[in-house]
């Protein structure tokens, strides 16, 4: 089983551009299933997931072709199954967005409880409750889901949370949907928005994504276009801690500094120079790290995404810090990793209070999900010694060449 070494690095220098947002060519690649005619997406990251995603649509019928690295092509004009295979589906949570667009298209869809990270609980019972008020039938036995509709019609549905993958969902099934569909409490991140665009696109009718009510008239038919993905803003955050942790002077490009608003905020508050020019935000990490606190919050809050990063940052911040974590009741798995490597972390509930070390040092540790693989990653850039990190997998699924990326800054990282 491969793993990711970090030896202890000089503070990282240089530029290093961000890849396409994970978050958002997931759902986009799914809501492709509603085009009839040919889709170019580009700038998708190169990751399991959306080699995955890819399979589950080659899978339903869609032709899927690689064009250059970063570009797919895509043609759902044929398709007739609607049965996503299990082996495909417990690999990867948002394999379950393609439920919405196979309901409006084809009228039925069937699929298994999904997989992914293992952060707590991530219930789809707000997606059901969006299909239902649709008007279709769901039939749930021994863990299958399915999901049956002669025809659609708009209603007005309220989320109970602010899911994002209720919001895509529910969106999707509502393109053809006869009349009008308006989602309230819906979530606002930018992944919502790049996808009601990408779907308006497709000749899609969709306002208001991006605010907490959306407004969606169901059309007959959906075409084709070009579509180019927003970048990452989560692995944006990640270079930005990366910059921080090890007083390095770094040029994040293809960025879109109102997406990260809060890192940018935190990040200043631990001491950091931050400078945004354009897609380009610069990090200069200060000599003396302050300790800060944050809250994870739906966006435009705090990023849950990116709690573990910040947290082995705060492992070496001067003083005490404190992180809240109210978005997955099970996201503080890093933290036992993390103290492996001499962190001063005591978990009391939904907080973890952390009291900045002078050093850390390296120890064989394990990537518990995809996030605490990246906030390992950060912390063997500071820590004496080598850091081991086993269960990689995690890391790949949501960043892109991170080792090759993290080279060219001056980090010393690599595979074994």
């Amino acid at each position: 089983m491969e793993k990711i070494m970090v030896e202890k690095s000089p503070p990282l220098r240089g530029n290093v551009r961000v890849s396409g947002a994970k978050n958002s060519a997931l759902p986009i690649l799914a809501a492709s299933l509603l085009g009839t005619e040919d889709i170019i997406l580009e700038d998708v990251p190169r990751l399991k997931d959306v080699e995955v995603i890819c399979e589950v649509l080659t899978s339903l019928g869609a032709k899927v072709e690689f064009l250059d690295r970063e570009t797919i092509k895509i043609n759902s004009s044929n398709i007739k199954n609607y049965e996503t295979p299990y082996e495909l589906m417990s690999k990867m949570r948002a394999s379950f967005l393609v439920m919405g667009p196979l309901l409006t298209r084809i009228g039925k869809t069937k699929t298994s409880l999904p997989g992914g990270c293992a952060i707590g609980t991530r219930p789809i019972d707000l997606h059901l409750k969006g299909f239902r008020a649709l008007g279709a039938e769901i039939d749930v036995d021994h863990g299958n889901i399915g999901a049956y509709a002669d025809k659609l019609v708009g209603d007005r549905i309220y989320l109970d949370f602010p899911s994002v993958g209720a919001t895509e969902n529910i969106m999707m099934a509502a393109t053809m949907a006869e009349g009008e569909t308006i989602i309230d409490n819906a979530a606002m991140e930018p992944e919502i928005v790049d996808l009601a665009n990408f779907l308006n696109k497709l000749g899609a009718d969709i306002k208001g994504a991006g605010t907490s009510s959306i407004r969606i008239k169901g059309v007959e038919k959906l075409g084709g276009t070009t579509h180019s993905i927003i970048p990452d803003r989560i692995e944006a955050g990640t270079f930005m801690v990366a910059a921080a942790i090890t007083k390095g002077d770094v040029v994040v490009e293809n960025t879109i500094s109102s997406h990260i608003k809060p890192v940018i905020a935190k990040l200043r508050e631990v001491g950091c120079e931050i400078y945004e020019n354009g897609d380009k935000i610069r990090v200069i990490g200060p000599d003396n790290l302050k300790a800060t606190d944050i809250k994870t919050l739906p966006y435009p809050g705090f990023p849950t995404d990116m709690q573990a990063q910040f947290m082995a940052l705060m492992s070496v911040c001067n003083g005490t810090s404190v992180v809240i974590e109210t978005v997955f009741e099970n996201r503080f798995m890093h933290v036992d990793e993390l103290k492996r490597m001499g962190a001063d972390i005591k978990i009391d509930g939904k907080s973890a209070i952390i009291q900045g070390v002078d050093e850390l040092a390296g120890a064989p540790v394990k990537a518990t999900d995809l996030r605490a693989g990246a906030a390992l990653v950060l912390a063997g850039l500071v820590a004496n010694g080598v850091t081991e990190i086993e269960n990689i997998y995690h890391i790949d699924r949501g960043y892109s060449n991170i080792e090759e990326k993290f080279r060219n800054l001056g980090a010393i990282i690599y595979r074994k």
